[in-house]
This record gives C-alpha cells, sequence and structure tokens, in this order.
C-alpha cells in the first residue's frame, strides 16, 4: 500500500475534521437536523423522507464514517479518496443550489455563500487521494 507524506497530511486534515463534525452533530436538536435535512433535500430529494432525527442520526454516522476511513492508515487512499469524494461533492452541491449562496453568475459566492463554499477545499483532497500515483 505504500505510505506517502503528502496522501497522510490531506487525509489526517480532511479526515479529523470531518470527525469532529461527525461526532458534533450527535446530539443534534430536532430543529437543527430539520433545517439539516431541508438543505440536504434540495440535493438528495430522498432525504426529506427521514423523520428530521433520523436523519440528524444518518449524518452523524456518515459523518463519522467517512472521518474514520480518511484517518486509518489501512484503508486505502483511493477508497477513502473517494468516499470523501462523494460527501464532499454533495456538500458543494448544496452551496451551488441553496437560494441566495451565489452571485448571479452561480459560482462565486455571496457574502453569506462563503460559509458554504469553502468546502470546495475538500472536493480537491479528495480528487489528490484519488488521482495521486505512487512512485516505482
Amino acid at each position: 500500500m505504500g505510505f506517502s507524506i503528502s496522501n497522510a497530511a490531506l487525509r489526517l486534515v480532511s479526515g479529523a475534521f470531518i470527525l469532529n463534525s461527525g461526532v458534533g452533530k450527535l446530539g443534534l436538536t430536532p430543529e437543527h437536523a430539520a433545517g439539516l435535512q431541508a438543505s440536504a433535500a434540495r440535493v438528495i430529494p430522498q432525504a426529506a423522507t427521514l423523520k428530521p432525527e433520523q436523519f440528524g442520526r444518518c449524518l452523524s454516522y456518515a459523518e463519522i464514517g467517512i472521518g474514520s476511513a480518511l484517518l486509518l492508515p489501512f484503508v486505502p487512499t483511493r477508497l477513502a479518496g473517494l468516499a470523501l469524494g462523494a460527501f464532499s461533492g454533495g456538500l458543494f452541491a448544496n452551496y451551488l443550489k441553496s437560494p441566495g449562496m451565489t452571485e448571479p453568475d452561480g459560482i462565486r459566492p455571496t457574502p453569506a455563500g462563503t460559509i458554504l463554499a469553502k468546502d470546495i477545499w475538500l472536493v480537491g483532497i479528495a480528487a489528490a487521494l484519488i488521482f495521486h500515483r505512487k512512485r516505482r
């Protein structure tokens, strides 16, 4: 499997960030879970079929799982990158589909959208992990 300090740094930073976010969501209030659910339903309409508490638990467990996969060295880098790519792609799609988050061009963030637009760094890390080539 090989070891790369650059990949380890990418996995550590993104994994710790996502794991912390997931652990923080373990005790979501129903109101907060409902807000996150409404936001997620813009990208994944099936998310609206869950109860808010159920959605909150699923989101929390998913973030804990993805963060852990990134932090565990025995999980292959490409597999961890694919999981991060799916998750961060959803976050970025949420940014693009949320009203008032982008300028009229549909890409650049408004001041309110900056908090969501910053998730693009996770997309970049996912791409780096997926397409990293080992030296021979």
